[in-house]
């Protein structure tokens, strides 16, 4: 191996563990800075309101304040109307089903009597009259389906449970990091522009441009997938609140509701709640329902499937082949949480792609300095 070569083999060996270093300080570092990455972006997001209070002569800090107290509490009135409403849906929903639960034991009951059932059971004991070697085998096997599903339906409470317990558990952390939050939010507000200037002060002219050219990249693919899934899930719980009225579903609005922010679930979506729905119903003998929601699954589905690809891609300035391949490659290698981390992958790839990075560290690597 020649000297240069070699000097091309160091150079990019010290580039990939940079690479590394900064990845696994970002692991380490996050858990601990992400109120403070939080409260900037509360920050950021404040900035137009605390501009346009400053030209009413406002002092600085006057006008951070009065626009954090705006944002919160709009952010709190809306959240209270949507649990207010939700809380006098579900109480209609409980009235409901108390009303029902007679009926839905007599059915019950009679579907437990009718003829096509003994028939079938019927059919079962002369099976195990005429088989007895296969009795032991069966219900050995009905045996464990039996534990199975009984573990897995304990397993789920357990974990609900313990998700509430884990919730109120964390309400007094909760509570401090949104402490944390303002405060940092209020200090980087009033701040802003010399802490930008000192920020720019620290950074040499070539990555000054590249890091402005990427985080402009970033605020408008950020901003723009928040509007996206903002978009998705509007239609979504549009399509299944008018589904539901034309089904004749009471409390429709807080269904279609909750069932538009299920969608936000990867990978999951509204079949998490609409498919057992279906199923109950048809079991229920309550064909209609259950036809008309599992059109209404297929509906949504569809929907999603279609525009989604499209929305994120053009939201995010990526090309929607781009962002099926993101998305398959991330549900392979992470799951159902790679659906957003692979498309954020490209994304931010892509921001350091057309920053020049990736030119310039190829020109370090060959020639021992940036462009």
């Amino acid at each position: 191996m020649d000297s240069l070569t070699l000097k091309r083999f160091l150079r990019g060996l010290w580039v990939v563990l940079a690479v590394f270093l900064a990845l696994f300080c970002l692991y380490v570092l996050l858990p601990l800075l992400y109120p403070l990455c939080l409260a900037w972006l509360l920050a950021y997001s404040i900035r137009p309101v605390v501009e346009g209070l400053k030209r009413l002569r406002l002092p600085s800090w006057l006008a951070v304040i009065l626009s954090l107290a705006f944002y919160i509490g709009s952010a709190g009135l809306v959240l209270t109307a949507l649990v207010t409403r939700l809380v006098k849906e579900l109480a209609v929903l409980a009235q409901t089903f108390n009303l029902h639960a007679p009926q839905w034991h007599e059915r019950l009951q009679s579907w437990s009597r009718s003829d096509r059932l003994q028939n079938i059971i019927n059919q079962i004991n002369q099976f195990y009259n005429n088989n007895p070697d296969y009795h032991a085998t069966i219900d050995s096997h009905i045996s464990k389906t039996t534990e199975s599903i009984g573990a897995a339906a304990t397993g789920l409470v357990t974990g609900i449970f313990n998700l509430i317990l884990k919730i109120i558990a964390s309400l007094p952390s909760l509570g401090t990091v949104l402490i944390v939050v303002v405060l940092a939010a209020f200090f980087l507000a009033t701040g802003w522009e010399k802490r930008g200037r000192m920020l720019s002060d620290w950074l040499p002219d070539g990555f000054r441009s590249a890091a402005a050219k990427i985080f402009s990249d970033l605020r408008r693919a950020f901003f723009g997938y928040l509007l996206a899934q903002l978009i998705l899930i509007s239609i979504t719980g549009a399509i299944v609140i008018v589904g539901l009225i034309l089904l004749g579903v009471k409390s429709a609005f807080v269904l279609g509701l909750m069932i538009g922010l299920v969608d936000l679930m990867p990978y999951l979506g509204v079949g998490i709640v609409m498919i057992p729905w279906a199923l109950y119903s048809y079991m229920t003998g309550d064909m209609p329902l259950g036809i008309g929601l599992s059109v209404l699954y297929g509906i949504t589905l569809i929907t999603r499937q279609v525009l989604e690809p499209k929305l994120v891609a053009s939201s995010t300035g990526l090309d929607p082949l781009a962002m099926l391949i993101g998305m398959f490659a991330g549900l392979k290698l992470l799951g159902a949480a790679g659906l957003i981390l692979g498309p954020v992958a490209l994304v931010i790839l892509g921001a350091f792609w057309r920053a020049g990075v990736f030119r310039s560290l190829h020109s370090y690597i060959l020639n021992g300095r940036l462009q």
